[in-house]
């Protein structure tokens, strides 16, 4: 793999959930290293920690034991140690997240859900709406459907629409948990495009699926079995859908569509 800048790191992370007498380790002395402009995807069966991994390197939840680091701004920063207050500053500048449930307020409008966000950060409110509408119209959400309540939107531009959320503040990383886990195959088909169109762009992303029809956007899979890195795979960049025929690039699609389903088959997967 060719040189790349390193933006998030970590470090001997372990997470333990203790139930009263019965502790479970779900991960396990991992240590993990993301770089910069990746669209590094997080697969492993039912319970092997791949949801708690991401909550721990966006900062949604800490470890048990190790540390977090990100390289950002010339700058590094554990964020393993930090009090609630400093961690709940550093997500709003630094990370984004997407989750499998969109989460919108329903009492705001589309556009809202999104200042409300960007205003967390930023006074400007001039700049942060032309940022949240041409956001917004990217992933085709017309300015009629920014003044709906989210009662009054679809599935699939609930989640588009919590997508521009999660980039609204310019995050060096965005986090996805299962963004598509919720969605029928058009719409699943619809936020990965966004999620690729964003990666193109140089925005770093992390995401965690189930599915190989999201795995395959991403270059870089890494599988995890009972709290560590069991393996990982470089793809290289996403070449489209590998069953379109109009795809010009459809039989690279198809060796690299195959490659990722043989590395999952020799997991477990």
């Amino acid at each position: 793999m060719e040189s790349k800048q390193i933006i998030l790191s970590a470090d001997n992370l372990s997470k333990t959930f203790s139930n009263e007498s019965v502790q479970q380790h779900v991960l396990k002395n991992l240590n993990l290293t993301i770089y910069k402009g990746d669209f590094t995807v997080i697969m492993g069966n039912s319970g092997s920690g791949k949801s708690t991994l991401l909550y721990a390197l966006s900062g949604m939840d800490r470890p048990s034991i190790g540390t977090i680091t990100y390289y950002t701004d010339g700058t590094e920063t554990e964020i393993s140690k930090f009090n609630n207050d400093k961690l709940a500053k550093f997500r709003r500048d630094h990370v984004g997240f997407v989750f499998q449930q969109n989460y919108l307020n329903d009492s705001m409008s589309a556009l809202d859900n999104i200042m409300v966000c960007g205003l967390l950060k930023t006074s400007s409110r001039k700049e942060l709406a032309k940022r949240a509408r041409e956001l917004l119209e990217r992933v085709e959400i017309t300015e009629s459907d920014m003044r709906k309540f989210p009662t009054q939107l679809s599935g699939g531009q609930l989640q588009r629409i919590a997508v521009v959320r999660g980039v609204i503040n310019h995050p060096e990383v965005l986090f996805a948990d299962e963004p598509t886990g919720a969605l029928n195959s058009q719409n699943t088909t619809n936020v990965l495009n966004i999620l690729s169109d964003l990666n193109h762009d140089g925005q770093s992303i992390v995401m965690v699926t189930h599915t190989i029809t999201a795995a395959e956007r991403g270059n870089r899979i890494i599988y995890l079995s009972d709290g560590v890195i069991s393996d990982e795979i470089y793809l290289g960049e996403y070449l489209g859908d590998c069953k379109d025929e109009s795809n010009p690039y459809i039989e690279e699609a198809r060796e690299r569509h195959n490659r990722l389903k043989n590395f999952l088959q020799n997991m477990g997967w």
